[in-house]
């Protein structure tokens, strides 16, 4: 086993490219059908000629016999062999102790002589094959020992032989041709295969190197390789998309972090200001008591920063969060405008909400947040005029709009509204306490539901948001 190892070994590579697998697995399969048939003509199939043209000499050569024991005299026979020499092309020799009758002048070959018939004492038969010139006898020396004579035969080959040696030679050639056009075959096909392949390997070999690679085109008509380009095409596309929105997201959570050590930072320093200066001893009861009210309200602005963090990370890792059920609309979008209604009248604000009745699918707790926010923002950025909240059906769904008339969004911020922190006026956030997270727990919100936040604003004119839910059926009465 060692031995055959080391031999496959060193005749086989351990490594090397399809293109050379294939054109050694082609040449070694076609090269043992090469070897198998021109072992089998050249010493099978010769072999075999040789033998059923002996066997037709022999019995051609006994039946001559048979002719020439019926003569007595050698005359007789002499004119026998000339008659048979004369109307065939047959050489024939007929060699007795006493005399040796040819039917040719001079005799070419002799394979029994007067001496060598003298020692004979049983059936004898001798074979030779000689050339002479461009021609090929075949000659047979048959001795049967009752006819007192041996009789030799010569006969050139018949041309059904030499078309047969022809064949075989041709057979060979063509043998050797189909190894080289089989190996030209596999070189042409494995090309054809190994250049989609290599085009592959090199696109892999980029994006294992972190180099982002380019559609791939292969130039091949077969369609598996033409699928194959097409599912890795597809494969890549849906990687950059999933490389793009990890970059994105990493730069997100960059700004995100910023964004929250900014806003934890600020209401810090002020709750730690406002402390240090309530430890000063020369402080009045009221500015003491004014410190202490600031204090308190950066801290709730540090809580309330804190729970729209968690409520965030809740609704994004936690899918379960949503719990839906049939309820009223109406129902609830009432006890959100009675709860900020006060808010409303204290700026001077009509607060008008006056919906249909409509039964909606949906978590009736997370939509109750959806417009605490929407509609508490409208009334913080509108300083005069209305804030609505409509509703009304749309074929399944039940759209939901809060629209006020304030100041209005320039379009550049209308897109990024929705990111966390993100304030089209800084200063008056903070001012009235938001953390900047609110329309982002509404999207978030929406999200989970399998719904969208929609805005659209004139600046000022005022903003419209909207965002729909399932509508559910009335429940039919039932009849007693």
């Amino acid at each position: 086993m060692s031995l055959l190892r080391r031999l496959q070994d060193t005749m086989v590579p351990k490594r090397a490219s399809t293109q050379t697998w294939m054109v050694l697995t082609f040449a070694l399969f076609v090269g043992l059908a090469v070897v198998a048939v021109a072992l089998y003509v050249t010493v099978v199939l010769r072999s075999e000629m040789q033998t059923a043209m002996r066997q037709t000499l022999r019995g051609q050569a006994e039946r001559i016999a048979i002719q020439i024991e019926r003569e007595d005299d050698p005359e007789s026979r002499a004119r026998v062999l000339r008659d048979i020499g004369r109307l065939t092309d047959l050489r024939l020799r007929v060699v007795t102790p006493d005399t040796t009758l040819n039917s040719q002048p001079v005799a070419d070959t002799t394979l029994i002589d007067a001496a060598a018939l003298s020692g004979m004492r049983s059936l004898t038969t001798r074979f030779a094959q000689r050339s002479t010139g461009e021609t090929t006898f075949f000659y047979v020396a048959l001795h049967r020992p009752g006819d007192g004579f041996a009789l030799q035969l010569g006969q050139p080959s018949p041309p059904l032989y030499d078309l047969v040696e022809r064949s075989q030679l041709v057979l060979i050639l063509g043998m050797v041709l189909a190894l080289v056009m089989a190996v030209i075959g596999s070189w042409i096909a494995a090309y054809q295969i190994t250049t989609p392949l290599k085009t592959i390997s090199e696109t892999a070999r980029r994006v294992a190197e972190g180099r982002r690679a380019g559609k791939i085109r292969i130039n091949s008509r077969a369609a598996e390789f033409q699928d194959l380009a097409d599912s890795l095409n597809r494969a890549s596309s849906a990687f950059r998309e999933k490389i793009d929105e990890l970059e994105r997201v990493t730069a997100l959570q960059k700004e995100f972090i910023g964004n929250v050590g900014h806003e934890v930072r600020n209401p810090i320093f002020a709750i730690s200001g406002y402390l240090e200066a309530l430890g000063t001893p020369r402080l009045t009861d009221d500015m003491r008591k004014r410190y202490a009210e600031k204090a308190l309200v950066n801290l709730e602005r540090l809580q309330n920063l804190f729970n729209d963090l968690i409520e965030i990370a809740r609704l994004e890792y936690r899918e379960d969060l949503i719990n839906r059920q049939v309820f009223d609309l109406k129902d609830l979008v009432h006890e959100v405008g009675e709860m900020l209604r006060p808010k409303a009248e204290k700026k001077g604000l009509d607060l008008q909400i006056d919906i249909p009745r409509f039964r909606v699918h949906a978590d009736r707790s997370r939509i109750r947040q959806v417009l605490v926010n929407l509609i508490d923002n409208a009334i913080a950025y509108t300083d005069a005029g209305t804030v609505r909240c409509r509703v009304q059906r749309r074929l399944d769904k039940v759209r939901v709009e809060v629209v006020d008339t304030g100041k209005g969004i320039d379009e550049e911020h209308l897109e990024r509204i929705f990111e966390r922190f993100y304030r089209v006026d800084p200063d008056r956030s903070r001012e009235s306490g938001g953390t900047g997270l609110g329309l982002s727990i509404v999207k978030q919100i929406l999200q989970a539901h399998g719904e969208q936040i929609h805005v659209e604003s004139t600046k000022g004119r005022g903003t419209r948001f909207w965002f729909e839910l399932p509508y559910q059926e009335e429940p039919e009465a039932v009849e007693a």
